[in-house]
């Protein structure tokens, strides 16, 4: 079963959740730094937690715990583009362990993902809203209480379809 995200909602298996979007909307011409989301259904990716900040609860997706120097490059100049990488680099990227909490529980969505696309977007996540429901660069966002709710029906398997 696939997650379906429709504008402002993320249905799952009898939830209806709000969710952000990309500031620009929802884009089947999704370029780096445009601030919209990919239009298109997509696999996902690891799950990524701060081990310091999140009890897990029970989930079938593989998980990685976010370091100091976890981050995710959005340089298309690099070999490493849309691609978790170490942290410092001579390329931009996202830095994932931060003081905001958005980051704390995120799933990378498979945007971009094989082959890589120089400049077509990067760093695709489903993570966390911030205090307020601002929309985001691209990405999905949800509550954590949301988040915490249908992590334990995700695995491997399960697709995310955004229109």
């Amino acid at each position: 079963m696939n997650i379906k995200v429709k504008k402002h909602f993320l249905i799952y298996l009898g939830y209806k959740l709000k969710c952000c979007i990309g500031k620009s909307g929802i884009s089947s011409l999704k370029k780096e730094g445009d601030l919209s989301t990919p239009k298109g259904t997509f696999g996902l990716g690891l799950l990524y937690y701060r081990k310091d900040r999140v009890k897990l609860p029970k989930c079938k997706l593989p998980k990685k715990i976010i370091k100091k120097n976890t981050g995710w490059c959005d340089d298309s100049r690099s070999k490493k583009y849309n691609r978790e990488i170490t942290l410092p680099s001579k390329f931009s990227a996202e830095k994932l362990y931060r003081k905001s909490k958005i980051y704390d529980l995120l799933i990378h969505i498979k945007y971009n993902h094989t082959p890589v696309i120089k400049k077509k977007g990067s760093a695709i996540f489903l993570h966390l809203t911030g205090k307020t429901n601002k929309p985001t660069k691209g990405c999905i966002a949800i509550s954590k209480k949301d988040f915490l709710k249908i992590l334990p029906l995700l695995n491997k398997k399960t697709k995310i379809s955004i229109s």
